[in-house]
C-alpha cells in the first residue's frame, strides 16, 4: 500500500482509469478517477501470485501488470486505548503554523468564517471554527482586498493558522502563493478550475468568478 496524495477533497482529480482502479471513496467520470469524500488517499497494489509459475513453451506476450486500487479513508486520526479499554481517537488541535483545509461557511465585508476540516494530514472528526480576516487574505495591496472577491460559501481553502484567536475561532491566513481556494463551485453549481491567481472558471457556462486562488503543488 502506498500513499499517492496526502489528503483529497471531494471532486479532486486522482488520476486516470488507465493507471488506477477505483476503490471506496472514489468515482469515475470521463475516464478519470475523482475523490468522492474528504480523506487520505492510498493506492493498494495486488499481491503477486504465489507458488511456482508455469514454464512457457512458446513465445507469448507478458501479462499486463495489475493496476493499483485507489481508495479514500474517512479517518486519519491516530487511535489508542481509552480508560475503559476501548479504542479512543487522539484529539488533534490546530496549532500556530499548522496548515489546514477548511470550508467557507459565511462571509462578511471584513472576514470569512470557516470550518476547519483537516489539520496537517489528519482529517478531523468534528469541526473547529476559524476566521480569515480581510487583512490576512493576501500579502500585498491589503487595503484593496474584498472578501466577496476572495471567497464564497462552500469553497475549500488551504490556509495556515497564525493565531489561536479567541475562545470561539482560530485566526487563519492565506497570504502566500500556495494558500487560498483549492476547490470552488460556480453559482450554476459546477466545479470550476483556476485560470489565474485570482480567477476560477466554470467549464460548462464559460463564466469566471473571482477567488483568492491557491497555487497548485
Amino acid at each position: 500500500m502506498s500513499q499517492i496524495s496526502t489528503v483529497a477533497v471531494p471532486g479532486q482529480l486522482l488520476g486516470s482509469t488507465s493507471k488506477y482502479i477505483p476503490g471506496p471513496g472514489t468515482h469515475v467520470h470521463n475516464s478519470n478517477l475523482y475523490a468522492s469524500i474528504l480523506g487520505p488517499v492510498t493506492a493498494t497494489v495486488p499481491p503477486k501470485p504465489a507458488g511456482p509459475q508455469k514454464r512457457l513453451t512458446k513465445i507469448t506476450p507478458a501479462a499486463p501488470a495489475p493496476l493499483p486500487t485507489v481508495s479514500i479513508d474517512r479517518n486519519l486520526s491516530e487511535a489508542g486505548p481509552g480508560k475503559d479499554g476501548t479504542i479512543a481517537k487522539a484529539e488533534i488541535l490546530p496549532e500556530v503554523n499548522s496548515t489546514v483545509l477548511c470550508r467557507v461557511t459565511r462571509i462578511t465585508p471584513r472576514q470569512a468564517s470557516v470550518a476547519i476540516l483537516v489539520v496537517g494530514e489528519t482529517v478531523l472528526d468534528g469541526e473547529w471554527q476559524g476566521l480569515i480576516r480581510v487583512q490576512d487574505v493576501r500579502a500585498t495591496e491589503k487595503d484593496k482586498v474584498k472578501i466577496f472577491e476572495s471567497f464564497r460559501p462552500g469553497d475549500i481553502v488551504r490556509a495556515v493558522v497564525i493565531s489561536l484567536g479567541d475562545q470561539a475561532n482560530y485566526y487563519l491566513s492565506t497570504a502566500s502563493n500556495h494558500l487560498g481556494v483549492i476547490m470552488a463551485t460556480s453559482e450554476a453549481g459546477n466545479a470550476m478550475y483556476p485560470v489565474s491567481w485570482k480567477e476560477y472558471k466554470d467549464p460548462e457556462t464559460g463564466m469566471s468568478e473571482n477567488r483568492k486562488v491557491a497555487k497548485p503543488f
